[in-house]
């Protein structure tokens, strides 16, 4: 994603806190994301949100690209040669997206000196990164809700050095070479001067630590991988491309921060009888023409169990009839939507010689012309109730 600015992806200030990155992320991953989303470049577009998330969301990432461009850290400069297309790892245009403060923070990283703030604590606890678990659901599951369980892939603490990374008996100890500080400065001669920059220390690669005995399970990481099972108790009334939260169930955290949180995407089988719109359920009912005029009592199919509908007299096709608290529960407690029906009126195709001779008596009370009785009548009796 070279030229992006990644804040300006997500839509955030380069000040913005994790609780910021990550809500402005799950708005803009749910709007775009290619389950739901179906416009040309909306694929694309989630990527870079995606990008921009993993980046800003990891501190060390996200220090490496408000100092150097690049989530890789100074190793960006490199590449395309000093100068060329993309020689300055992502820098941007020359207008200032630098991912500091301007060019007082670059000199200041080249050159030494103050500004630019504090760095932060390479051993501070970080917490884990977010996972996405997409769930479908039947039209009713989604209706009423349910309780279930589910299992996916995570990183989780390493169960044998409940993530120091080092052997059971030892202990991390803070880098001999950055002193902890998880950075070394290096000066070079330049045509310019003596320049200085600061990059990740190569002893701790950045941690600010140095592991002597490696944990035999994880490598020195902290972590292992585990097939993680949660129960799920879905909320009756979800709808198609709504999402929830389930805390501390996403991956584990650095130097002892929390787990990362799960988000469950809902994904809405259509039913072949209804339609919904949030908390309304919207029905399509055949009505005989009889019904239609004379009026009726018929059975109407709601989620909840079939009901008795009163069709007055005279009722044109196309009206709609509201069955009160028969829709989809409102979450969070407000209420229960409604189900709305449509009448429409079924014109008889195959009629024996009875009902014949009844529709024509009718048609000569009404003084309407039937013709030869090969549906000129009919095709002007189902003109009339759709109009």
């Amino acid at each position: 994603m070279a030229g992006k600015d990644y804040y300006e992806v997500l839509g955030v200030s380069k000040d913005a806190s994790q609780a910021e990155i990550k809500k402005a992320y799950r708005q803009l991953s749910k709007k775009y994301h290619p389950d739901i989303n179906k416009a040309p470049g909306a694929e694309e577009k989630f990527k870079e949100i995606t990008e921009a998330y993993e980046v800003l969301s990891d501190e060390q990432k996200r220090s490496n690209y408000d100092q150097y461009g690049s989530a890789d850290g100074p190793q960006g400069f490199g590449g395309a040669g000093a100068g060329g297309a993309g020689g300055f790892g992502g820098f941007g245009d020359a207008g200032g997206s630098f991912g500091g403060g301007g060019f007082e923070d670059i000199f200041s990283q080249f050159f030494g000196g103050g500004g630019g703030g504090g760095r932060r604590n390479p051993n501070a606890p970080q917490p884990g990164r977010d996972l996405q678990y997409e769930m479908t659901l039947k039209f009713e599951e989604a209706i009423f809700g349910k309780k279930t369980k589910i299992k996916y892939n995570r990183q989780a603490q390493c169960h044998t050095c409940h993530g120091s990374g080092a052997k059971p008996g030892t202990s991390p100890e803070t880098c001999h070479n950055c002193g902890g500080s998880g950075y070394v400065t290096t000066e070079t001669n330049t045509p310019l001067g003596r320049m200085r920059s600061q990059q990740p220390c190569p002893v701790c690669h950045g941690t600010g630590k140095e592991i002597k005995e490696k944990c035999p399970t994880c490598g020195g990481s902290g972590h292992e991988e585990e097939r993680h099972e949660v129960e799920v108790n879905i909320p009756a009334g979800v709808d198609d491309g709504q999402q929830m939260r389930l805390q501390n169930q996403g991956e584990a955290g650095e130097n002892g921060g929390p787990y990362g949180d799960l988000f469950i995407l809902f994904s809405v089988q259509p039913s072949k009888v209804y339609t919904r719109d949030g908390a309304d359920i919207y029905l399509d009912k055949d009505i005989s023409f009889t019904q239609a005029a004379l009026g009726d009592e018929i059975n109407v199919q709601t989620v909840h169990g079939d009901v008795k509908l009163k069709i007055p007299a005279g009722t044109q096709t196309g009206s709609v009839f509201r069955l009160k608290g028969k829709g989809a529960p409102r979450l969070r407690g407000n209420g229960t939507g409604d189900e709305r029906v449509t009448v429409k009126i079924a014109t008889p195709k195959n009629l024996n010689k009875a009902q014949k001779v009844a529709l024509k008596a009718y048609a000569e009370a009404s003084g309407e012309k039937v013709g030869n009785g090969k549906g000129h009548f009919f095709d002007k009796m189902k003109d009339a109730f759709d109009n």
